[in-house]
């Protein structure tokens, strides 16, 4: 089966790839579909579903999507939903880490608990469409470290592995990321299923 990444990020189909290993999956490009739906909903999930439902809807295909983001505590969850769109819709990943760093400057660590969720869907064009949902603790660091991964890596240091996402091998953080545990447990759920 052939399945589509419904994102127009080459980071996240970087990692679905890698996590989905075993399972055909092609970029929007590849597909030659542009398409970039408006993520309107209120929640990871929803956001998720508009995604794979309009790739699965013009392609024809089955798409996989999956909405992230990071949630601060002593921001009350934000940025939330709004995490790619923090510090502007054209913001360069520097620019939203330096207007999340501003804002919890002289913060102690104590107070800079955080955490990335992703919440991945499949949908095909029968209109199945299946769910699941994954996350992982952290802290916000006072500065960037590392220059891998995207997004706000550089300054997410997850617990478990001690030290940040953008410090970590691509095969570090698909251990453990939060799209790393919500695509395993969408592949369980389409597995159970008879899908894959």
């Amino acid at each position: 089966m052939k399945i589509i990444a419904a994102t127009n990020t080459a980071g996240k189909v970087k990692e679905i790839k890698d996590i989905l290993a075993g399972v055909e999956v092609i970029s929007l490009k590849e597909a030659g579909l542009n398409i970039d739906p408006e993520e309107n909903g209120v929640n990871f999930e929803e956001n998720a579903l508009i995604k794979a439902r309009a790739v699965a809807q013009v392609s024809g295909m089955p798409a996989i999507s999956d909405d992230s983001g990071l949630c601060v505590d002593a921001l009350d969850g934000a940025p939330g939903i709004y995490s790619a769109r923090y510090a502007g819709e054209d913001a360069t990943d520097a620019q939203r880490i330096e207007k999340l760093l501003n804002e919890m400057k002289g913060l102690p660590r104590e107070q800079r608990k955080a955490f990335f969720i992703s919440a991945a869907a499949f949908v095909s064009p029968d209109g199945t469409e299946i769910t699941a949902t994954g996350t992982v603790d952290g802290y916000i660091t006072e500065a960037p470290d590392g220059d891998g991964g995207f997004g706000y890596d550089p300054i997410f240091f997850a617990t478990s592995l001690r030290k940040t996402f953008g410090a970590m091998s691509d095969k570090e953080k698909n251990s453990i990321s939060h799209r790393f545990r919500a695509m395993t447990n969408l592949k369980k759920k389409l597995v159970k299923q008879g899908i894959l």
